[in-house]
């Protein structure tokens, strides 16, 4: 299916064909397109620039139209404990408020205590609980 998204108030994260990756001090600017378009075929972006050069909307099966939006990559969170059983915020607010990690694991917290969580949560409810997570986070543009 080819798709494009066109009138992007701003294309953000653009990088040539060529680029690879980016290191060190080239990751301190962000190109971005101002008014542009972005093709999409097979779920492969194919092109990107500005609206004066878009082709025409009627080569494409889908068309979004994205005035007064922007377009950024997806965010790639690359410390993810997506699979777990039971949340620790409490203990999050238990740190804010001044308790160590010795005072939570003696009130029942703590990594053991995940750990011994996660060890006796049936393998069908974790795999239920994973998946509504990651759709989740596919669902706010996490990649």
């Amino acid at each position: 299916m080819k798709k494009i998204i066109y009138n992007i108030k701003e294309l953000i994260g653009i990088l040539p064909h060529s680029t690879i990756k980016l290191s060190g001090k080239e990751m301190d600017n962000v190109n971005s397109i101002n008014d542009a378009y972005l093709t999409i075929d097979n779920n492969v972006i194919t092109a990107f620039g500005k609206m004066s050069d878009a082709p025409s909307l009627d080569d494409f099966d889908e068309k979004i139209d994205a005035t007064d939006r922007m377009v950024i990559p997806s965010f790639c969170d690359s410390h993810t404990h997506i699979c777990y059983a039971g949340t620790r915020e409490g203990e999050f607010i238990d740190k804010i408020n001044g308790l160590s990690y010795e005072e939570i694991a003696a009130r029942g917290g703590g990594i053991l205590n995940s750990s011994d969580l996660l060890h006796n949560t049936p393998e069908d409810e974790l795999y239920f609980q994973t998946l509504q997570r990651a759709n989740e986070l596919v669902y706010k543009g996490t990649g």
